[in-house]
């Protein structure tokens, strides 16, 4: 494993939007959606669904986490960042509530730069991630249709972040999945830019403006590359599952919060 530090470099200058010049040279210039958190309330509804549907069945993952709508403990913006909340309460027959949102139908994307500064909670069985599914399901259903993993965070390794695809061909289900765990020993404590640029031969993931991994177009076909369609952009923290739970859940990590300075993307 390939052990790396980076800084970010993207700051907001007084109250006026100022998106400031990374030392990363993208060929991605033109911001088509961006949520800069600068205000109090809820997370602006124009840009941001609640995503429960898979509350019941723990979202295919055994997670103990009911996500939650429009629920201020869960989900809120405090005019500087978006506050995603796993809070250890009883719920709707759970245990613990969270919050997941996803920008579907308000920013759906093929192609482009998007990058995430975020600061993720830490604390064995909590599970934060920042990631993108397809809008429109065309080549099937999960993992046909593809899935991008920007940023996930694993409690019980509190120095890791790793950026994975899963396709039909390439998935955790099948022990194939592709991806590159990255040393950021801080990232619990501090903020950190994790963003991918993906256009029709590649997907580059980066976390600081560093490329960490890259995930290349084979040429083969939807098995291995579904990422010629549409995707959306999900941001969500879950406790407990297959793999977030895999040690187990310790209660005195809650409230677990991950922290989302800005969501930026660039075409």
């Amino acid at each position: 494993m390939d052990f790396r530090r980076s800084f970010s470099f993207c700051l907001i200058f007084f109250n006026v939007l100022v998106i400031s010049c990374s030392s990363h040279n993208s060929k991605y210039g033109e911001l088509v959606w961006n949520d800069e958190f600068d205000y109090v309330g809820l997370p602006d509804e124009n840009k941001w669904n609640y995503d429960t549907i898979g509350n019941s069945y723990g979202w295919g993952n055994n997670e103990l986490q009911c996500y939650t709508i429009a629920r201020k403990k869960n989900a809120w913006v405090d005019g500087q960042h978006l506050q995603l909340t796993a809070i250890k309460e009883s719920w709707d027959s759970f245990g613990y509530t969270s919050a997941r949102l996803t920008t579907k139908g308000k920013g759906d994307w093929k192609y482009g730069r998007i990058e995430v500064r975020a600061k993720v909670p830490g604390g064995r069985g909590i599970w934060p991630a920042i990631w993108m599914l397809p809008t429109d399901w065309e080549y099937g259903r999960w993992p046909e249709s593809g899935e991008i993993d920007i940023m996930e965070h694993v409690g019980y390794e509190p120095d890791s972040i790793y950026t994975t695809v899963h396709t039909k061909a390439f998935n955790h289900t099948l022990g194939t999945q592709v991806g590159k765990a990255t040393y950021v020993p801080d990232c619990e404590t501090e903020f950190h830019l994790y963003a991918i640029e993906w256009d029709a031969d590649k997907i580059d993931f980066f976390i600081d403006e560093e490329k960490v991994f890259t995930f290349r177009n084979s040429g083969i076909g939807p098995d291995e590359w579904p990422f010629d369609k549409r995707f959306h952009l999900l941001l969500n923290v879950a406790v407990g599952g297959n793999w977030g739970g895999l040690h187990g859940v310790d209660d005195a990590i809650f409230p677990a919060k991950m922290m989302v300075d800005f969501v930026r993307v660039y075409q």
